[in-house]
């Protein structure tokens, strides 16, 4: 696909006419008056280049608008100024803005040789271009009306084409819509340039405020299945309620890009740039406010959300002195700024970026960000990457200081230490709580949804101990008569404490208050085993000269621990399994 550009009245339309032996000025008004007011497109065939699209704009400075909507979308460009006429100020105007585009695949024609000696405006086009992005681009004198320097044209446009990229016909679909309107019989048709993927009878496709269905695709004047761009396309589609299709709507992949109305650029021009210049991308153009970090970045907010990713080039224009800049995205979800000092920053940060996305990059600048986000708006991702990524750098951050959090919180909460999942989560500013585990580093340990230091404490605090040796001295003569609930009170071991000391290994804690040594479980089991099996619960209280309040806790645990085996009669046996030290 091709774009035409240049002067008025310098014979573009004339030009792609005699290429194609179409007509590209579609409107009644358009030839009457002899010059090209809204985008036509014509078509025709290559030698080894096949068929081949024109994109043909206006020149007329009043219409730079619809001219930019031609250009922004399209990779290649015919740039067309007559032999017969000087250097003229739209052919300067939209070799400045195919320059700020970045636009570099070109070719330039010098149109009526055949009325005025075409060497001079060769050698000024040459000059001009030189300057430019497409100062590689080949100038050639023709004549639409003699037909000399066509076939050379033809050759040229060709070879252009032949050394474009070729378009991933997988990836993601954007459309700028230029038109849109209603044809009888049909309902809504949108044209747009389709710059890459594929289009099918029957997609649906998202504008950001709903989705539309593909009910028909045209290209080239002819009804197709499916489209893969470069190609310019008509859609005839069916809107959701709340969608309205207009002009400057773009269709896109539904769930597949980042809508934004705040994005940092690179600015790339001279002069300085107005706080509300417009905007020109793709096909669609609106006036911005743009906040100035340096001389080179901005920040620019839109009035309406557009689907943008890294390395998206765009226009900038003054609306009064007419202006241009270039425009390079770098970052379409930026953060917010809210600090003194934080456009100086954001200045640094995004002189070391470049409008080619990297997913390392990114991760480095982000620290942690969703892998849809960063598949939104361009950087390339894993297919298997979990949902959210860390930079090295952020993760060994998050690290360091998930152990300093954790310990502090633990010598604040002595009898119960250890974090929950989600409350370190919001205490490290982490989006997920799953990601505490993930990051988690050796020192610390997960258990039961909390996070504590994996170092074993050594010792109890005072109060503890000393409440703790009381109990053994009680329990070292009658191992199974538990302390009264007073006598707890009475040594300082409420249901703190005791939990404390049975992590340390010190206390079993059966529960509702009762506690014993940690050897009980297995002592007991070796006292049950001497007694006739199987045996009821009154004969293992006395065997074990307790009361029901313990036996029965007690009996429990040791089912549950596989010392004794409970029967249908809710008599018991013991298994024969021993610890180590229960004699």
């Amino acid at each position: 696909m091709i774009a035409t550009a240049g002067h008025v009245d310098h014979g573009k339309s004339t030009l792609v006419k005699a290429l194609t032996g179409a007509e590209p000025d579609r409107l009644e008004e358009e030839r009457r008056r002899g010059l090209s007011i809204e985008l036509g497109y014509v078509w025709t065939t290559l030698p080894e280049a096949g068929e081949v699209a024109f994109v043909d704009v206006p020149g007329h400075e009043k219409f730079l608008r619809t001219m930019l909507a031609g250009v922004g979308p399209v990779p290649a460009v015919l740039l067309v100024v007559a032999a017969d006429d000087p250097w003229m100020p739209q052919a300067a105007e939209h070799l400045a803005a195919l320059d700020a585009l970045g636009v570099s695949h070109g070719v330039v024609a010098v149109t009526r040789s055949d009325l005025a000696d075409p060497a001079p405006m060769l050698a000024r086009a040459r000059e001009e271009v030189a300057r430019t992005s497409l100062r590689h681009a080949q100038v050639l004198a023709v004549s639409a009306a003699t037909g000399a320097g066509l076939d050379e044209l033809r050759t040229a446009l060709a070879a252009l084409l032949g050394r474009m990229p070729a378009q991933d016909p997988g990836t993601d679909v954007r459309i700028w819509a230029d038109r849109a309107f209603h044809a009888r019989g049909a309902g809504t048709v949108v044209t747009g340039t389709l710059p890459a993927g594929t289009v099918r009878v029957g997609d649906r496709l998202a504008t950001g405020d709903g989705t539309v269905r593909v009910r028909g695709v045209q290209a080239l004047g002819t009804q197709r299945d499916q489209v893969s761009g470069v190609a310019r396309v008509a859609l005839n589609v069916v809107a959701d309620d709340k969608v309205e299709i207009e002009r400057d709507t773009v269709l896109v992949t539904p769930d597949a890009w980042h809508f934004t109305t705040s994005v940092d650029v690179r600015v790339v021009g001279d002069g300085a740039l107005p706080e509300h210049p417009v905007l020109h991308i793709g096909a669609t153009s609106m006036q911005v406010r743009a906040r100035r970090f340096d001389d080179a970045h901005a920040r620019l907010t839109l009035d309406r959300a557009l689907p943008l990713r890294i390395g998206d080039r765009a226009l900038l224009r003054d609306p009064g002195t007419r202006e241009l800049w270039g425009v390079r995205v770098l970052d379409p979800s930026p953060p917010a700024l809210r600090r003194r000092g934080a456009s100086a920053r954001r200045a640094q940060v995004l002189a070391d970026l470049d409008d080619r996305p990297s997913l390392a990059s990114e991760l480095e600048r982000r620290g942690v960000a969703p892998a849809d986000l960063l598949r939104r708006i361009g950087v390339p991702v894993p297919a298997e990457a979990d949902e959210w990524l860390v930079g090295d750098r952020a993760r060994r951050l998050i690290a360091e200081r998930m152990v300093a959090v954790v310990k502090a919180y633990d010598d604040q909460h002595p009898l119960e230490p250890g974090m929950a999942l989600p409350a370190l989560a919001r205490a490290l500013r982490l989006p997920s709580p799953e990601l505490v585990g993930r990051l988690m580093p050796q020192e610390l340990r997960l258990e039961q949804g909390r996070v504590t230091a994996t170092a074993p404490r050594i010792g109890l605090p005072d109060a503890i101990e000393r409440g703790v040796a009381a109990v053994e001295t009680d329990l070292a003569q009658e191992p199974f008569a538990a302390p009264t609930a007073d006598r707890l009170r009475e040594l300082g071991l409420h249901h703190k404490a005791i939990a404390v000391a049975a992590r340390a290994g010190r206390l079993l804690d059966l529960g509702d208050g009762i506690v014993l040594l940690p050897d009980a479980a297995s002592r007991a089991a070796a006292w049950l085993s001497e007694i006739p099996q199987p045996f009821t619960t009154s004969e293992a209280r006395q065997r074990l000269g307790t009361s029901r309040r313990v036996a029965l806790p007690l009996l429990a645990h040791l089912d549950r621990a596989g010392l004794t085996t409970r029967h249908a009669d809710d008599r018991r046996s013991t298994t024969g399994h021993r610890v180590a030290g229960g004699a």
